[in-house]
């Protein structure tokens, strides 16, 4: 018997019959579980087994009877296995998702790295961690993408953009301590205290929020209220 460890548009076809009119056993093997049920726990490595619509075993050692039940595996190593519909500030088992035998088969596998291929750094709209996601059994996201759309990979930074605004030109803080210049190219440049280039990178406006990407690698935002640019603490208007 073969783990398929793809996530293959075969792979979604097999899937999808399996868990049409006709069921047959889908088994999540080999996941980080997480039940959220005090009394089944969690497991390191363990086995989800759907019959339909619903969870009909979860533990380890499902995978043995694999071939002896007919069952399409999916190999979720390296992936957390989790009720789609969960509330950590609850304890856990009242009145949350569990991955409790007999409930719905409504389920989340998240990846927890980034697959080899993927390159390092910030990567903007990098292919989500969030691999399926199965309601009642059925497929609603599949390698990250909703079943209902093709699979197209992402080339280069798709982040929606208002290239209509007007906000381009430099922004300076009450203080003058913080200057911010937001670049036609889409690039901005600060200078702080006097020392220039102190944040550099790129930067979308959405209405009337804009989102910055630094070089860095981390992510920021701000709100044009009134003329007025508010970014982290500071209030900056035009210079």
């Amino acid at each position: 018997m073969s783990v398929e460890k793809s996530r293959s548009a075969e792979v979604l076809q097999a899937v999808l019959k399996a868990t049409g009119s006709e069921s047959q056993p889908l088994l999540l093997s080999g996941g980080t579980v997480l039940t959220r049920n005090p009394l089944m726990g969690d497991w390191e490595q363990a086995d989800v087994l759907l019959g339909g619509s619903l969870i009909v075993g979860v533990g380890p050692g499902l995978l043995s009877a694999a071939a002896d039940d007919n069952m399409l595996v999916i190999d979720c190593a390296g992936c957390v296995v989790m009720p789609a519909q969960t509330d950590f500030t609850a304890p856990a088992g009242t009145g949350a998702g569990t991955l409790t035998c007999g409930n719905p088969a409504d389920i989340v596998v998240m990846r927890i790295a980034d697959s080899d291929a993927t390159p390092t750094g910030p990567v903007v709209n990098r292919p989500s961690h969030l691999d399926i996601v199965l309601a009642q059994g059925q497929v609603q996201v599949w390698n990250g993408r909703p079943v209902d759309l093709p699979a197209v990979e992402p080339t280069g930074s798709t982040v929606k953009s208002d290239q209509d605004h007007a906000y381009a030109g430099m922004w300076i803080d009450d203080t003058g301590f913080l200057h911010q210049e937001l670049l036609s190219d889409g690039r901005y440049d600060e200078t702080r205290g006097g020392r220039p280039h102190a944040y550099q990178g790129c930067y979308w406006i959405q209405g009337d929020r804009i989102e910055y990407l630094d070089d860095l690698g981390f992510w920021a935002f701000g709100e044009f209220r009134d003329g007025v640019l508010h970014h982290a603490g500071y209030r900056l208007t035009r210079g």
